[in-house]
């Protein structure tokens, strides 16, 4: 039996990885958070509270802030562990751009000291895996008709994704310096139950049903909304879970890159004006709508992210269910549950 080590466990993404995995595997799960701004420690009791006796006894939860290193005590609290997955972070763009520093202690420190915490277990010969999250939008804006590869360029155009990328570099390093065995993975848009209501599918969610008009990202001219390959967070879990029993070759690149990267993307590009009208059927109401220019006004917010996913469809994996079911499920679940969309 495995042991798993998921930072940000509370978090958005975590949370349903927590639930997946408990449900598809015997592995014990660790919830490493510090509970801030996006970690909600309801989360869990949510998921935890539909778990029987055996996957209740499955989890633990470890109260820790990695911007400080992970001392003695709660290394012991942790014990061994197989593997590791790192999703803590801070994770929104607005806030990056008001309190930049914030981000690159989270991002950059918190991911140094986690990756020193598996460089222990690594001498020790007991880490199988370490996933590190990382994000598309290191990659930037994507022009129309470009889906980046996993190993394209990166052009951060905020502070979220320049610490993220940040991030991302030191695990690099982290792999060829001391041969931690680390995966790299972008996923973008990541959608679901529980998401903070800030965001857009929760916020376009409450707005349609309150008959309020939702903001839709555009450019200058008003008339092209910003688009996304949307994913489900449960995709996101099973894309892990992949990567975690899959055998893969890693092929190095022309400069010997050891790091494999993977990106997890949704299977179709959606507009955010056609997201918010599947939202607006679903609850068979009207959609009230305004065209935003976000980009002019606010740089950091990018009209288009685009990933390539052809790298994990050769290798078996794309989401099963169709992007309108998934948002149609989680439209009918955040009515049935309505507490978690409100402010």
């Amino acid at each position: 039996m495995k042991r798993v080590l998921i930072t940000g466990g509370a978090g958005f993404i975590a949370h349903h990885v927590i639930s997946f995995l408990v449900k598809n595997t015997n592995w014990d799960i660790i919830s490493l958070d510090r509970l801030d701004y996006s970690g909600n420690l309801n989360r869990l009791d949510h998921i935890i509270s539909n778990f029987n006796k055996t996957e209740k006894s499955r989890i633990k939860i470890v109260f820790h802030d990695l911007k400080a290193q992970i001392n003695p005590w709660i290394e012991k609290e942790i014990g061994n562990v197989d593997i590791i997955l790192h999703l803590a972070a801070g994770s929104h763009v607005d806030r990056s751009i008001e309190n930049p520093m914030e981000f690159v202690l989270d991002n950059v420190v918190g991911t140094a000291n986690i990756l020193e915490f598996a460089r222990k277990l690594n001498n020790n010969k007991d880490l199988d895996r370490f996933i590190y999250f990382s994000t598309d939008e290191v990659f930037g804006p994507a022009p129309k008709g470009i889906d980046y590869k996993e190993n394209d360029r990166y052009n951060s155009t905020n502070p979220y994704s320049a610490t993220k990328a940040g991030g991302e570099e030191l695990a690099v390093a982290y792999q060829n310096t001391y041969g931690i065995p680390i995966y790299i993975t972008h996923t973008m848009n990541v959608f679901g139950e529980r998401q903070h209501p800030e965001k857009f599918i929760p916020m376009s969610i409450r707005k349609i049903r309150d008959n309020d008009i939702v903001s839709i990202h555009s450019d200058k001219s008003k008339t092209i909304p910003g688009s996304r390959h949307y994913i489900h967070a449960e995709d996101v879990s099973e894309a892990i879970l992949f990567l975690l029993k899959k055998k893969i070759k890693n092929e190095l690149d022309y400069g010997g890159a050891k790091c494999p990267k993977f990106n997890i993307v949704g299977s179709e590009e959606i507009n955010n004006l056609e997201l918010a009208k599947i939202i607006a059927e679903s609850q068979g109401k009207p959609l009230n709508y305004e065209m935003i220019d976000f980009h002019s006004s606010r740089p950091g917010h990018d009209l288009r992210y685009s990933l390539s996913g052809e790298k994990m469809m050769k290798l078996g994996w794309k989401p099963s269910i169709k992007l309108s079911d998934r948002i149609k499920q989680v439209v009918n679940w955040s009515l049935r549950n309505q507490n978690w969309i409100e402010i």
